[in-house]
């Protein structure tokens, strides 16, 4: 490596070394509000945007959320579909089209931006750049394409979360607001346990 060569390594590393670091204590920081939320319901609405912040869509629905693993979204207007996770798998379950699919937890990188959130530190450290803009605001990027998400925005009121800023893998944007947030009332594992109904659904399973 000639001396200008070895000079520039040298420079580039001293001009990233700052920038990783404040990742780090971003991340760090995002995972320390983390940690005082063990659980959350309440209710959602979701929009989406098109151009010039013009909404396309909007939904409104239940969710819960229960560390490290566990959690539900439930749409309920306009119209219904539910997904759960629990320790072994993620259900979907559209009401409307009455279709219920199932995947394993383990090894499915697409996790939702609600997972990606109630799921365990390492991962995050892992597989995603978080930068901190304000106390209560923090922005993910995923490190690899595989992911559901370009980047995920979250914001913090107090202890828990109040809203989710998403772009998609396709570019388009989804802002999720958070209310009659409720973090006292227990949850249990049993409240993520799903059993599709026996008639009139077609099940599709990808875990076998």
């Amino acid at each position: 490596m000639s001396k200008f060569a070895a000079i520039a390594v040298l420079v580039l590393g001293l001009l990233v070394a700052p920038a990783r670091a404040d990742d780090e204590v971003a991340t760090g920081e995002l995972l320390a509000r983390l940690e005082r939320i063990s659980q959350m319901q309440g209710k959602f609405t979701q929009r989406q945007y098109g151009d010039g912040d013009k909404v396309l869509a909007e939904s409104t629905g239940r969710f819960r959320l229960l560390r490290p693993v566990y959690f539900s979204w439930e749409i309920q207007a306009p119209d219904r579909q539910l997904i759960v996770a629990n320790a072994d798998y993620l259900w979907h379950y559209d009401m409307d089209l009455q279709t219920a699919t199932r995947r394993p937890v383990v090894g499915n990188i697409e996790a939702s931006p609600l997972q990606v959130l109630g799921g365990d530190a390492s991962a995050l450290r892992d597989q995603y750049d978080v930068e901190q803009s304000g106390r209560d605001s923090f922005t993910l990027q995923p490190l690899g394409a595989e992911h559901s998400f370009r980047r995920l925005g979250v914001t913090f009121a107090g202890d828990a979360i109040s809203r989710m800023d998403i772009v998609d893998k396709l570019g388009q944007r989804v802002v999720v607001d958070f209310h009659e947030v409720d973090t006292t009332s227990p949850l249990d594992s049993g409240d993520f346990e799903f059993t599709p109904p026996e008639a009139e659904v077609d099940l599709f399973y990808y875990d076998e």
